[in-house]
């Protein structure tokens, strides 16, 4: 069957925001006890944090150029941001509900705007301010019900703090790849997983190794749910454009709890559902066109990335 360029296009990036999804089920995989021999010993998440950075890294090294390879400041401090992330994520997926870490993190692209406009000086628009606006209350529904069970359950607080955290760290690698947006995409994606597994290094002598079972999935984990997404996105953004493709990307945080309910019947809190359906309510409206107009694609590949004054998705190049 004959797809357009621009219906291939899509097709990718539906099938890069699947395998994103599988988080939430790749750490239960290796944490919950249901899972059998996989998770005898459970995986501590910072572990699980360093081997799906490095082998993500491993597998996207062959995409890198020698001439990709630039230096700027901000190559230092985005990477720092992407290990918090890429650390809260998986460490609030362990802790909380697979729902609560994943909607939390898509918070980003609004904390985004507000670095924008203390940074960069930027007046939101009208249509920003109502999303932020909608999204905080979303966000201030979840944190308000970890509050109220503060004494019944103290891991919930934590957990959504966690999350929450990991969100603000997303959008200060969101921050990041926007100043540095004339530099490879490949060179930068591949930069922040080397990094965050490497800021990860010293926590091995700390715990007990992964047995052979356990370094499969987590191989698994790195190459399915990171890398290879990657390497989809990067080429539906040839054709899509990107203001769709962050339409087409919420089918993560729809899918990632999903999986986890019906594989280990793992139920989201109300609250949770409430607050989660205000902040997707939120990004829907910020990634809605908002003319009938067509939008050039985003020019991001694996040997160039965009030039300075072209508008890209807040979720590309991050897994």
């Amino acid at each position: 069957m004959y797809l357009s360029p621009l219906a291939h296009g899509r097709l990718l990036i539906i099938s890069a925001s699947v395998l994103w999804s599988l988080s939430g089920l790749f750490v239960r995989l290796l944490r919950h006890p249901s899972s059998g021999s996989w998770a005898d010993p459970p995986v501590p998440p910072l572990l699980i944090a360093f081997y799906r950075c490095l082998f993500a890294s491993i597998s996207l090294a062959p995409a890198l150029r020698l001439r990709d390879i630039r230096w700027h400041p901000l190559l230092i401090a985005m990477p720092i941001s992407f290990a918090i992330m890429n650390a809260l994520f998986v460490s609030a997926l362990s802790l909380g509900s697979a729902a609560n870490a994943i909607i939390l993190q898509y918070t980003a692209p609004f904390w985004l705007y507000v670095a924008a406009a203390v940074f960069l000086g930027e007046r939101p628009s009208q249509r920003e301010i109502l999303a932020l606006t909608i999204a905080l209350s979303g966000v201030g529904v979840i944190v308000v019900s970890g509050l109220s069970n503060l004494y019944l359950d103290p891991s919930s607080l934590v957990a959504t703090l966690v999350a929450l955290g990991s969100g603000l760290a997303y959008a200060g690698v969101v921050f990041c790849l926007r100043l540095l947006r004339d530099y490879s995409s490949s060179w930068l994606t591949w930069l922040n997983h080397a990094a965050a597994a490497f800021t990860l290094l010293p926590i091995l002598s700390f715990y007990q190794q992964p047995h052979l079972t356990q370094l499969f999935i987590l191989f698994a984990f790195g190459t399915i749910q990171m890398a290879i997404p990657y390497w989809l996105v990067s080429r539906g953004l040839k054709t899509v454009p990107s203001q769709e493709a962050g339409m087409l990307t919420l089918v993560e945080p729809l899918l990632n709890p999903l999986w986890v309910y019906l594989f280990f019947r793992e139920i989201p809190e109300q609250p949770t559902i409430w607050g989660g359906a205000l902040i997707f309510l939120a990004l829907v409206w910020q990634f809605w066109p908002v003319s009938n107009k067509a939008t050039p694609p985003a020019r991001t590949n694996l040997d160039s990335a965009a030039p300075a004054n072209e508008a890209r998705s807040p979720l590309e190049n991050l897994t």
